[in-house]
């Protein structure tokens, strides 16, 4: 059994469902509140110096001398499985070359392929296990793992036997999506719906058979795939029972959203070309907007237009979307402060956004993403007094101790 005493504040989300426009900025605040866990769930909350009953039977004490507490953060999108870096396109950028650019001419996304192809299994693995390592350094107790570096059937699978691996013998959660998609490989160059049916018929029943993945994904963008090639990606996931997730409108708005919204996709992923009629699509089917302010910083890019999906009844969750391209962090921390900088939104609407929002997003909202009496005891005990100087203090590593499934995992 676990006790956590003295907390300053205990800020969280409520309920187990997404929280859409005034819901997002909607949080508890407990003063001097205490956590009772035993089991891996909380058994109890109280505030106003009170403990919990039964607490003299905590085998496990932390004084949280007044900190912060917070649900255990979620980041919903990232890209972590991979063979390599992509450094030597600093150079490109600086010198005015786009993402659809580098893409075109064999770099980007088909340079990573090149290097993840060439990485066996266990390397992949064990690079990836670090990166997990770091994540929980910084508070994320639950992560989403796309895969896309493989783009054939023999690497694709790889890169989803390493996410079931990671799920398996990591104390961080993983929440594993398909996203053969991601690119056109150079073998399938100008034949990009053949593609889609090389990975419809070949790839996609062994994922299922093998459980490697819970979720589809599919990059619908300007020169690579178009709405009906991501429609039917999707479409083929979700009658195996895979739920659909989307790269959507990150660059050109050719329809991503809209599309998101017609299929009643758990998400919709960037954004950040989105405009009212994709917003309104999101809205009616009831998707949530994963939005990935980072990448917005790394591609000199604007912001995705938050405050509006917020005003639309949207849930908005925060993603770092690290990746060896487009966004080469993984410090969801930071991608918090951009929220409240770039997109306007309040410390709480920013709380709900990593954790109810994104634990819905990869459907543990279930057990995952408050804290409240019989969810799963994952928490973070900060080195801030209040929400307001956690994203206020942008870089910085804040966590200060971080428990997963009642187990503290960093102290």
């Amino acid at each position: 059994m676990l006790l956590i005493k003295n907390i300053g504040v205990l800020q969280t989300p409520v309920g187990s469902f997404k929280h859409g426009g005034e819901k997002q900025g909607e949080n508890l605040k407990l003063k001097n509140a205490a956590v009772l866990a035993e089991g891996g769930r909380i058994t109890a909350v109280t505030c106003d110096g009170a403990l919990p009953e039964g607490w003299e039977k905590a085998d496990q004490v932390i004084d949280a001398r007044g900190c912060l507490v917070t649900p255990g953060l979620i980041d919903c999108h990232t890209h972590m499985v991979f063979g390599g870096y992509r450094q030597g396109e600093i150079p490109l950028k600086l010198r005015g070359a786009g993402y659809l650019d580098i893409l075109r001419a064999g770099g980007g996304i088909l340079d990573t392929v090149g290097k993840t192809r060439a990485a066996t299994e266990d390397e992949l693995y064990e690079k990836t296990r670090a990166f997990m390592d770091e994540m929980l350094d910084l508070g994320v107790t639950t992560v989403e793992s796309k895969s896309g570096y493989g783009l054939d059937r023999e690497n694709e699978l790889k890169m989803l036997r390493v996410n079931k691996r990671l799920a398996k013998s990591h104390k961080m959660e993983l929440v594993s999506t398909f996203l053969g998609a991601h690119a056109i490989p150079e073998e399938y160059k100008g034949r990009s719906g053949a593609y889609i049916d090389m990975l419809c018929e070949e790839v996609l029943p062994v994922v299922k058979a093998e459980n490697l993945a819970e979720f589809v994904d599919v990059f619908c963008e300007d020169g690579v795939f178009d709405v009906e090639e991501s429609r039917r990606m999707l479409e083929a996931g979700q009658k195996l029972g895979l739920r659909a997730r989307i790269h959507a409108d990150e660059i050109e708005e050719i329809g991503g959203a809209v599309l998101s919204g017609e299929l009643g996709a758990v998400s919709a992923e960037h954004l950040i070309a989105t405009g009212e009629r994709g917003m309104a699509s999101m809205a009616k089917g009831g998707v949530i907007a994963d939005l990935l302010p980072a990448t917005s910083f790394y591609l000199n890019k604007t912001f995705a237009p938050a405050r509006r999906m917020i005003e639309l009844g949207i849930p908005v969750a925060i993603a770092s979307d690290f990746n060896p391209g487009s966004c080469p962090s993984l410090n969801l921390q930071l991608a918090m402060s951009m929220g409240y900088i770039k997109y306007r939104m309040t410390p709480e609407e920013v709380l709900t956004a990593v954790t109810i929002n994104a634990a819905a997003s990869v459907g543990r909202e279930d057990r995952l993403g408050t804290l409240e009496v019989g969810k799963q005891a994952d928490l973070v005990l900060w080195d801030a007094p209040d929400m307001e100087m956690l994203i206020y203090r942008f870089g910085s590593n804040l966590a200060r101790t971080v428990i997963k499934n009642g187990e503290v995992v960093k102290s």
